[in-house]
């Protein structure tokens, strides 16, 4: 095999092809399947879904001293592992099943009133387009929506224009950090920069970040950021989480009342408790998520990161030359890391595509629409080769 070359880079070789090889013998992904969806559900290490599984076991072999008296410690250094993987201090940050139940808790928490706007983008994910909406029918208050046009190429361009929405009545930012229908990492610090300074609340959705991009939150300046861990960061399913900053916790509300609201206990922190004592669930996901930030470390991750990129880079440039369709953003690290939009001709039936590419050659990648152009939206994870990105190109031209 010859060293994958793009732009003048070369950081795919035999080297990089082996160590993948080896790593997809990590997880339990069906070897028949070219599996190029991580971003809809990620998958989990067979190290980690082991130890899940063990704490899961431990749970049910004495449920209430575990639940009853040791959930709390449990948890509590649990949090600190994933305070250090975000670098923000562990009270500030509390597990939860996924971003879309961590940002329910900040939508439904703040204090808008019908005069109130909150600005986002047209390259949101639809579950919270749909929160949103829902919490704006509650208040009165309304959405205001900028147009990015693509392709991309200058991230001041975009700042720029998302900026241009605010007004007088803005109270609330919210963007994505990593787009899920167009999979375009946005320029999301300096907007919070700016809305700290004008008073606005800015609500991330990191959904994509953790794992696939380094995060320190503390340095960003974020009011509330939520993330999934169990895509990119590879934690067992039902792993996310809430960060809020210190000076605003006061405003968040629990979707659920229950022992941790208002807590009497002497030890108990308000935020944390809140969200986290909430009648009986299981806590094993929470608790294996930072045996998923040791498999990274232990694998040279970011290495492992910039070699997926290099495959995502290699795809992209494949289908464009198939297809004719250029790219959505500039073949720039800034745009993208793990995961791509691959847009397709005019015309494509992307679902009657995504059928047939699983159906007749077992590739696994899921299929939309930005606007009216029809997408592939692949995803690249240590466990992908070369040979796959291949395979779906081959793939491709057979079918379109």
């Amino acid at each position: 095999m010859n060293s994958l070359s793009v732009s003048g880079a070369v950081a795919y070789d035999d080297a990089a092809e082996a160590r993948h090889v080896a790593l997809r013998e990590e997880f339990l992904l069906d070897p028949e399947v070219v599996f190029l969806n991580h971003g809809s559900f990620g998958a989990c290490p067979r190290p980690v879904f082991e130890r899940y599984q063990a704490w899961q076991r431990e749970l049910e072999c004495r449920p209430v001293e575990f639940l009853g008296r040791r959930q709390r410690d449990l948890l509590a250094e649990a949090r600190q592992k994933l305070g250090r993987y975000l670098n923000v201090q562990a009270d500030d940050v509390v597990y939860l099943p996924n971003v879309t139940s961590a940002l329910n808790v900040v939508a439904r928490s703040l204090p808008l009133q019908p005069q109130d706007e909150i600005l986002t983008a047209n390259h949101e994910y639809g579950a919270l387009e749909r929160t949103w909406t829902f919490v704006t029918e509650k208040t009165g208050a309304s959405i205001k929506m900028q147009h990015l046009p693509t392709p991309l190429s200058d991230p001041e361009e975009v700042v720029e224009r998302v900026w241009e929405g605010v007004t007088e009545r803005t109270r609330v930012l919210f963007l994505s950090h990593i787009t899920s229908p167009t999979a375009i990492r946005l320029p999301v610090e300096p907007l919070i920069q700016r809305a700290r300074e004008r008073g606005i609340w800015t609500v991330i959705d990191g959904a994509h970040a953790p794992g696939q991009i380094d995060l320190d939150l503390t340095a960003m300046g974020v009011d509330f950021y939520g993330g999934n861990l169990h895509k990119w960061a590879m934690a067992p399913k039902g792993a996310g989480f809430l960060y809020v900053r210190p000076e605003v916790q006061s405003l968040v509300e629990p979707l659920v009342i229950s022992w941790g609201w208002r807590p009497r206990d002497p030890w108990s922190t308000p935020f944390i408790d809140a969200l986290q004592r909430q009648a009986t669930h299981d806590p094993a996901a929470y608790l294996a998520a930072p045996d998923a930030f040791a498999f990274q470390q232990q694998r040279d991750w970011p290495t492992v990161r910039q070699e997926c990129h290099e495959l995502v880079r290699l795809a992209r440039m494949g289908m464009a030359e198939l297809t004719g369709v250029q790219p959505l953003v500039a073949d720039d690290p800034r745009w993208f890391s793990q995961m791509a939009t691959l847009p397709l001709p005019p015309g494509t039936n992307a679902e009657e595509l995504k059928r047939r590419l699983y159906d007749e050659h077992r590739v696994e990648i899921p299929s939309g629409h930005w606007g009216d152009t029809p997408c592939l939206r692949i995803s690249i994870q240590g466990y992908n080769t070369r040979a796959d990105v291949e395979r779906l190109l081959d793939a491709v031209k057979r079918c379109v």
